[in-house]
């Protein structure tokens, strides 16, 4: 049922329909913005190293699956807790969802509160019992407030656990470091975790890739040792960032019947430019409840504009529908979708179809499928998925000032953060030398 003009089928278990001939007027500018992309990608200081992220991870695999097995080894405990915000912490829930791993939530745990409730409900998920976990602490700097308040107080609590068993404080220590993986930057001098960590003896060596946001780290090195712990196997992995690098191919060919990633981002453009303020990207289905929150994460700082609205349906289509379809209003509509193939899958593309003419008939919509494997994506669908997602959202700034005329900055405004600085400077310690928080204060 779904009105499709133009479809682009990534060979790679992804496709996108559109349903309007917004795009086509942006075909022109496809060279010049590819070879603007093209020429800023993988170089120092322009934020892009996650476009030839997969290939290098390919070489690393065995490395990554190695630590995995030995952090699990070396204590016994079975779960892991990511202790991370923002890209260290969404991509990494949207990958496990992605692949269907962790579907009870009971083997990957998240912690990235500061408050004292959920720091209690933190607690009671473990049973009370900090060694039954071990821990990934993720953040580039190693000095994110946020992230250091719950590493600090857990590494605490388990040398206190320890001490409890009889052990002396030293012995205590070392039990607690066992425990611990950082993923931060490789340069200890740039990185305090990273000092720390080797001073205390952490196992092994993970990384935040230089020039590797956080929101486009979803195949970095947090992403992938989580997906490893948690039991993907290492040959869906390869699969996975094989389909990741091919579409990074994609995004850079500048045939427009192929590059979904810049149609995509054209789409937006289009939007945009033609006065249209307020968009909608919808997901359908369990396997997205945590791309929602990524691709919140992308939009609001890449794009840097609250008014798309990112949301899961069914549950959000009923309550949202009555302004989506209001005449007086004016929307942009995507719609990603699973392949479904299951025992619901006549009701699934009835609904879909239902969506599709719906969202048509409102306004510009595309409609993007996924292959589906038995509790989520297939392992390419996943790595394309991810990868595409990340050139659009680039390609939508890139487009928008080249059809403008616009110079392009020296760095992308798309993949800088500065005013993230706000709040965060109020979190350093004020001219009298007394700190705002004390971050980790055992009370």
């Amino acid at each position: 049922m779904t009105l499709c003009l133009n479809k682009i089928d990534s060979g790679l278990g992804i496709s996108t329909c559109f349903s309007d001939s917004s795009i086509s007027k942006y075909e022109k500018n496809i060279s010049a913005a590819v070879e603007e992309f093209a020429k800023r990608a993988n170089q120092a200081g322009q934020f892009l190293n996650w476009v030839d992220l997969p290939k290098n991870q390919l070489a690393r695999l065995d490395e990554i699956y190695s630590l995995a097995n030995s952090l699990k080894s070396q204590t016994n405990a079975t779960k892991l807790t990511i202790l991370g915000i923002g890209g260290s912490k969404h991509t990494v829930e949207n990958m496990l969802s992605l692949n269907g791993l962790n579907l009870c939530g009971d083997e990957i745990l998240f912690y990235s509160d500061i408050d004292s409730v959920s720091f209690a409900r933190f607690l009671h998920r473990l049973g009370n019992d900090v060694t039954s976990s071990n821990y990934m602490v993720a953040s580039k700097s190693g000095s994110t407030f946020e992230t250091k308040d719950g590493f600090l107080r857990i590494q605490k609590m388990l040398e206190d656990a320890y001490i409890s068993k009889g052990h002396s404080i030293e012995e205590a220590k070392s039990l607690t470091a066992k425990h611990f993986i950082a993923v931060t930057d490789k340069n200890a001098e740039k990185s305090e975790l990273r000092r720390s960590s080797n001073a205390d003896g952490w196992l092994g060596d993970l990384f935040i890739h230089d020039d590797v946001g956080g929101r486009f780290s979803a195949l970095d090195d947090h992403a992938l040792f989580t997906l490893a712990y948690a039991g993907m196997k290492k040959e869906d992995m390869k699969s996975m960032l094989e389909a990741a690098q091919s579409m990074s191919d994609i995004a850079l060919s500048s045939n427009f019947d192929k590059n979904m990633p810049y149609a995509q981002a054209a789409f937006w453009a289009a939007a945009v430019a033609d006065g249209i303020s307020t968009s909608v990207h919808q997901y359908l289905g369990s396997t997205f409840e945590y791309t929602v929150n990524w691709h919140a994460q992308m939009q609001n700082e890449s794009v840097k504009d609250t008014l798309k609205q990112i949301a899961k349906v069914p549950d959000s289509m009923h309550h949202s529908s009555e302004a989506h379809f209001n005449p007086a209003n004016s929307f942009a509509f995507a719609l990603t979708v699973p392949s479904d193939k299951g025992i619901a899958s006549e009701n699934a593309e009835g609904y879909i179809g239902a969506l599709s003419k719906s969202y048509s008939d409102a306004g510009r919509y595309f409609c993007e499928s996924v292959e589906t494997s038995k509790f989520g994506l297939t392992p390419a669908a996943a790595g394309a998925l991810v990868q595409a997602r990340a050139f659009a959202t680039v390609y939508q700034e890139i487009i928008a000032k080249i059809v403008s005329g616009e110079e392009l900055p020296a760095v992308l405004d798309s993949v800088l953060q500065p005013h993230v600085e706000v709040y965060k400077k109020n979190l350093k310690p004020q001219a009298d030398g007394k700190d705002v928080v004390v971050a980790g204060r055992i009370s």
